[in-house]
């Protein structure tokens, strides 16, 4: 069921499936972008590390995450948000009209620092921003579920996924184990959720009850993300695919304004 597609150093993290089947994905600790694609994999931006999420743009490049939040094309990039105070941004999703979603940080994870409640923000394609959700203790995972309305937001330091809709907020399911991680949503409404050191991924039904664990070998699993029935995930040194008999659903390319 599960296949190993690559192994090196590091933490790698944030997969986003391109329109030709490609599968971009960060390397946390090691710094930069990877592109892999039948077998080969190569690198697309370098250096930067810390980058927790990843989204395709509707003009090309990338939307990314880190200190701040970064436009990256090739060797041009511009910044696009920076908060006074947070210690930068983790994942984020993209909304049915281009919106990006982003779990802001105020505490800093690799110092050993506790977590601290924070907020989820909004750009909109006009370039406004404002706030999602707050009290979060580090934002993880977004996606948004098959309606458009409902945006889940794995709260890493509770271990368990928030559902946020229409301005409130309630818990919709709890790790069965380890954390609540990165995430993706398919067409029938299920939460799939990277269980950090649990070393596993959960699948929630749409009523947040526990459907599916898949065990994933290699320690930590950080993300996941769908092209088609095939669910791409990544873990600390390696990026595995399985196949799991439903779709994802598709995230839309981002189309916040750029400098």
């Amino acid at each position: 069921m599960l296949r190993q597609l690559y192994s090196t150093e590091g933490l790698l993290e944030a997969p986003v499936v391109e329109s030709d089947g490609s599968v971009v994905f960060s390397n946390v600790t090691a710094g930069g972008v990877y592109r892999h694609r039948d077998g080969d994999t190569g690198g697309v931006i370098e250096r930067r590390r810390g980058i927790g999420g990843l989204a395709a743009h509707a003009d090309g490049g990338f939307v990314m995450t880190g200190r701040d939040l970064r436009f990256a094309d090739g060797d041009r990039q511009h910044t696009l948000l920076s908060i006074d105070g947070a210690s930068g941004f983790n994942d984020l999703t993209v909304g049915g009209d281009g919106s990006v979603y982003v779990g802001v940080l105020r505490h800093h994870p690799q110092r050993g620092e506790p977590a601290v409640p924070s907020e989820v923000v909004r750009i909109d394609p006009a370039g406004v921003v404002t706030v999602t959700a707050t009290d979060i203790r580090w934002p993880n995972g977004l996606g948004f579920a098959p309606d458009d309305r409902t945006l889940y937001v794995s709260e890493y330091a509770e271990g368990r996924v928030i559902a946020v809709r229409e301005g409130r907020t309630r818990v919709f399911a709890t790790a069965p184990r380890g954390e609540c991680d990165g995430l993706a949503v398919d067409v029938e409404g299920g939460v799939w959720v990277a269980l950090g050191s649990g070393s596993a991924v959960a699948r929630f039904t749409e009523d947040g009850a526990l459907d599916t664990v898949i065990d994933v070998p290699g320690g930590f699993v950080s993300s996941v993300a769908f092209d088609g029935d095939v669910l791409y995930i990544t873990t600390a040194g390696s990026l595995w695919s399985a196949r799991v008999g439903v779709r994802g659903r598709p995230i839309p390319a981002a189309r916040v304004p750029l400098p």
